[in-house]
């Protein structure tokens, strides 16, 4: 077994893996799995670089995982950055205050290689299971990009695309400084667009239509299915590979929408982070449900982060 730590920083969230993995059985046991909404991309699609006082939320939890890689001896990190830190004037800040804090350089990957870290740590456990039928489209929806993977035993293609649920509210639910509380027809009009024209470049690239099972990554995803799940409490075993019909996803897109933050908050799997950013999340994942003809999603809890342990080992 190798103790690995990984670290996955994106446009919303960031997030740490410590993992024993054996590479001949295939077998990750977690040790520490932790996230914490840094919101490293506020303002970046507006602004084109990243902020001040989002880059000091990005390093103090760097401070904290740092820390627990020390406390429980990982022989080897890899940090990943994602959308927000590939399109930022000021990466650099980034790179070297993370280089600081952690002893590792941050690696600002392509889009590609999101998604094949994506496809890695989504479908490696769903090897062998005949009720899921290959090939598979892997959909990451992330704060600034999605990335759409397809692929049975290996990545056939691949594209990533720059809508998110961070990237999508600021531009049409802000207005003001604030988030429009609900959104008018017109709003949710222009992010269908901008949806719409996404899934054209991605289906530029990946065939879309031909896949047979969707999975669905991250935290839009997820929250979506712990509503759907009726949850108490966030659970993670309860939301990881359970199955949401495309009906009760619109039924909750369109809650979402007409709902306020208040409503949103007393959602009781509703992270805090995500209140402002799961409507226009959520409108992404069934655009895409809508356009692929996927008539459910396999929400997965498994993703970039468990990708980028396994390239490690």
């Amino acid at each position: 077994m190798k103790r690995v730590a990984a670290i996955d920083c994106g446009t919303n969230s960031i997030r740490l893996l410590v993992a024993d993995l054996d590479p001949e059985t295939g077998e990750l046991k977690d040790l520490d799995r932790r996230m914490q909404i840094v919101r490293l991309g506020q303002g970046v699609d507006r602004t084109g670089r990243l902020a001040p006082e989002a880059l000091e939320r990005t390093f103090a939890a760097c401070r904290e995982y740092a820390a627990v890689i020390e406390e429980l001896g990982a022989e080897r990190v890899r940090f990943v950055a994602t959308s927000a830190s590939r399109d930022a004037e000021n990466r650099d800040d980034f790179v070297r205050g993370v280089a600081d804090i952690l002893g590792v350089e941050p690696e600002v990957i392509t889009g590609d290689q999101e998604a094949e870290f994506s496809f890695t740590g989504a479908t490696k456990e769903l090897t062998g299971r005949a009720d899921l039928e290959k090939p598979y489209l892997v959909v990451d929806i992330g704060g600034g990009s999605t990335e759409f993977v397809l692929g049975s035993d290996s990545v056939r293609a691949a594209r990533s695309v720059d809508i998110g649920c961070v990237r999508m509210t600021e531009r049409h639910l802000v207005h003001d400084g604030e988030v429009v509380d609900p959104p008018g027809e017109g709003q949710i009009a222009a992010i269908r667009a901008d949806v719409a024209a996404a899934l054209d470049q991605a289906a530029e690239a990946v065939p879309l239509a031909e896949a047979h099972t969707l999975v669905g990554l991250a935290g839009t995803v997820t929250t979506i299915a712990g509503i759907a799940l009726r949850l108490d409490a966030y659970d993670s075993a309860a939301i990881h590979h359970s199955r949401i019909p495309l009906g009760k996803v619109r039924e909750i897109t369109e809650q979402l929408l007409g709902s306020t933050h208040d409503e949103r908050a007393a959602i009781p799997v509703m992270h805090p982070g995500r209140v402002d950013v799961i409507a226009a999340g959520a409108l992404v994942l069934l655009s895409i449900m809508e356009r692929t003809g996927a008539q459910e999603v396999v929400v997965s809890e498994h993703d970039i982060l468990d990708g980028i342990a396994w390239s490690i080992a």
